[in-house]
């Protein structure tokens, strides 16, 4: 059998295969951060897909946590209640888990739709805020300046993210993904180039990634005992001056699997607006790799992997024990179908589609079981 088609264990949570659809924001969530038709379309799509798990989009633990005004959150019981019952709904579909990322954007928040330019909305603005960040240093050149975060706010957004998922286990994910990548807020505390800060969240490694690590233990201890818990980090801020990159990422990784989180989601940059990022075909996959080396929870690489054959040699190579698609399966919603065919596997599919069996193939489909 393909390794990609083989099942994969984040701790209690087993996977059918190692397909893991990543999360990407929609902006489509109304101005309250609820969910709306488009999400329920999309979240059926995945549900469809034949991927081994989805994580829904980045998902705000406080209004001002968010990227944008039309993002989600799950900052009160009414975001819960509407999520529980899209997800209900989406459920009956496929027994493919679900999983949510909860988020804090930090100095990257209170921004427009990215299709409508994505720059910063002025804190004058309906649609707009003051935000917040480890220290008073913006992201953008014309970006008004964070609010440097007191002790007392810093409590306050870890309270945040054990109430977010206390809400999401009732809301009824299998999983929860904490955001510490791209240069949100947990991200911003790891870098030096965003966290300037003298007293125990600043200056040292330890002081630096002090917050993510607390925010895990937090939400470890407040969902129940065996409940998957993985993170996603950036690996580099591919900046030239001194900044996050692999061998602190690898020293993270460490930490977190110590508190034991379900596993290391590897990704890359999003911290400084000068980034030089070498895009290309497997461009993060070395990062996941160097980290798998180190850690004995899986680790899971994402970034440009388009073909089946690129995402198996990668499992092949043992560079990564999952692979998550991103832009992929959004331009090919049944990209796990098509990859089962290419590498001459089998996949579970809804019973409503075993007559779509294309034709001179080997057996490809069997039915979903509930």
């Amino acid at each position: 059998m393909a390794k990609l088609f083989e099942a994969i264990q984040f701790e209690r949570l087993s996977l059918s295969n190692k397909i893991v659809i990543a999360p990407m924001c929609q902006y489509s969530a109304t101005d309250q951060g609820e969910v709306t038709y488009w999400h329920e379309q999309q979240w059926a799509n995945y549900a469809l897909s034949g991927a081994g798990l989805c994580i829904i989009e980045a998902t705000a633990v406080q209004p001002e946590g968010r990227i944008s005004y039309a993002d989600l959150g799950l900052w009160n019981d009414e975001q819960r209640d509407q999520i529980k019952t899209l997800l209900s709904k989406v459920k009956q579909l496929s027994p493919m888990p679900f999983a949510i990322q909860l988020a804090h954007a930090g100095r990257k928040a209170s921004t427009d739709k990215p299709w409508q330019g994505r720059g910063q909305i002025p804190e004058n603005d309906p649609h707009g805020w003051q935000t917040v960040a480890p220290s008073s240093i913006g992201f953008g050149e014309h970006d008004a300046p964070p609010q440097a975060l007191s002790l007392e706010q810093i409590q306050q957004i870890k309270d945040d993210f054990v109430a977010a998922a206390h809400r999401a286990v009732e809301a009824g994910f299998d999983l929860i993904e904490l955001h510490a990548a791209h240069g949100y807020l947990l991200h911003q505390f790891m870098s030096p180039l965003s966290n300037l800060r003298d007293d125990e969240y600043g200056g040292s490694f330890e002081n630096r990634i002090r917050l993510t690590l607390e925010v895990l233990q937090a939400v470890k201890a407040a969902v129940p005992e065996g409940y998957p818990v993985g993170v996603r980090i950036s690996a580099t801020d591919w900046m030239s001056t001194e900044s996050w990159d692999i061998e602190s990422s690898v020293g993270l990784s460490e930490a977190l699997e110590q508190l034991g989180a379900a596993y290391i989601h590897v990704s890359s940059g999003g911290l400084h607006r000068m980034q030089q990022i070498n895009v290309g075909a497997n461009y993060q996959v070395p990062f996941a790799a160097q980290i798998k080396q180190k850690v004995a929870i899986p680790v899971i690489a994402v970034g440009l992997i388009t073909e089946p054959d690129q995402a198996e040699a990668i499992l092949q190579n043992a560079e990564a024990d999952a692979i998550a698609l991103a832009r992929a399966i959004q331009y090919d919603p049944r990209w796990p179908w098509h990859a089962a065919a290419a590498l001459g596997a089998e996949i579970e599919i809804s019973p409503q589609y075993l007559r779509c069996q294309p034709h001179g193939l080997k057996q490809l489909f069997k039915p979903f079981q509930h």
